[in-house]
């Protein structure tokens, strides 16, 4: 079926088909290395859904990973390619297996979420003469080094590039070469039904608290996070003891949610320093947790203090959904999601005393200041960065390719 025989409404609008009409649903393959943990993975699936909800079809190619499941249970299917390899004869075979893929399934928009899987992807859209459309998740290194630069670059060659937040397009301004036609500013988006602190239970949070020996008495800062050092735990680390000081009291816990996933050298250091501030009873990393909503809930206020700018930082998103006050280093994503003085504050990174300060000040808040806070948090998430703003904004991406393609086939 040509791309003119495309209904691209029926992706999103299913109501809109029309019966005994040549069009049909839109096929979409996404691409990327693996469907583990994380942002780009999150994403993907989410999209995923949005596709099958819509009426279309919706495939994803990765190496595997936990996420996989997710897909089968709304109807989108996983095809396993060896798609995180950066091997160049492993990106060449992936280039044909994605051309039969395309042919055999139909498809008619190939999406890549990652570098390695674009190449193979780019290559395999112009033999398939399909739709390329790209998402750009990181300023990615090595823009002073030509062969880094072209590499990366192939997030900018889609027929549509999306990038996640504000920050990554101006970065894609700055260092790429593109037609600015081409670009759309798409947030990455919370499920705010998810992430709603009226459907968290009682039950839920007592469990949660029990695992972490919580009394309910303590403050608690909730840091959530992969342990890798741009994340800046030792940031927050050296500015908890100026917090005692300004309280009077040590009966904080302050909770590093996230795994180190292999950089054992890091987490080392992490817990070198706390030992050395005399705060082994006061931080502890408690590794994943599968219950965010509920570990929101327990805490007093959210840390995100990152010493180099997230490319969006779903963290502050989340938080503000659940009604939950935000302390983010101010750059990247975060000068777009943080309202200061509204949802959150905002600090200079690596800024100690500024760090200790703005978490003093949240947790000194009255029981009305921080409803107003959190009614405001959770109408701006909504308003701005739900879900369904992503997936639309998405689908509509999608559109514009597809009836890219329609017009260069006319």
């Amino acid at each position: 079926m040509s791309a003119s025989e495309i209904k691209t409404q029926s992706v999103y609008r299913p109501e809109q088909q029309v019966q005994g009409s040549a069009y049909r649903p839109a096929v979409i393959l996404q691409v990327l290395p693996e469907l583990d943990t994380g942002g780009v993975e999150r994403g993907t699936v989410d999209i995923a859904r949005a596709i099958v909800d819509g009426g279309g079809v919706a495939l994803v190619a990765s190496q595997g990973g936990r996420l996989e499941r997710e897909l089968d249970r709304f109807g989108a299917r996983h095809i396993t390619l060896p798609l995180k390899s950066k091997n160049l004869f492993t990106m060449r075979r992936n280039v044909d297996a994605l051309v039969d893929l395309i042919r055999a399934e139909g498809v008619d928009i190939i999406h890549a979420r990652s570098r390695a899987p674009a190449w193979s992807a780019y290559f395999a859209a112009r033999k398939a003469g399909i739709p390329f459309v790209t998402t750009f998740h990181g300023t990615y290194s090595g823009h002073n080094n030509l062969f880094k630069k072209r590499y990366n670059a192939i997030m900018t060659m889609g027929d549509q590039v999306i990038a996640i937040s504000n920050h990554i397009a101006d970065h894609i301004r700055k260092f790429y070469k593109m037609d600015p036609a081409r670009l759309n500013i798409v947030p990455r988006g919370t499920n705010t039904d998810l992430f709603n602190p009226e459907n968290v239970s009682q039950e839920r949070l007592i469990a949660l608290s029990n695992q972490w020996r919580l009394t309910g008495e303590e403050y608690v800062i909730m840091f959530p996070g992969r342990i890798t050092r741009w994340k800046g735990h030792c940031f927050l680390i050296k500015a908890l003891p100026a917090v005692f000081e300004a309280l009077g009291h040590r009966n904080v816990r302050c909770l590093m949610v996230g795994s180190d996933q292999g950089r054992t050298a890091y987490r080392d250091e992490v817990l070198a320093l706390t030992r050395k501030l005399g705060l082994e009873d006061i931080v502890h990393i408690v590794d994943h947790c599968a219950d965010m909503p509920a570990a929101y809930m327990l805490a007093d206020v959210v840390a995100c203090p990152s010493i180099e700018p997230e490319a969006f930082g779903r963290i502050p998103s989340e938080a503000q959904a659940m009604g939950r006050p935000v302390v983010s280093t101010a750059h990247g994503g975060a000068m777009e999601t943080v309202l200061p003085g509204e949802t959150g504050w905002l600090v200079t990174p690596n800024e100690v005393e500024q760090l200790s300060v703005a978490l003093t000040q949240v947790l000194r808040l009255t029981p009305e200041k921080r409803a107003a806070l959190a009614q405001k948090g959770r109408k701006h998430v909504i308003e701005n960065y739900s879900l369904t703003q992503m997936a639309e904004k998405t689908l509509a991406v999608y559109e514009k390719a597809l009836k890219g393609a329609i017009r260069n086939a006319a």
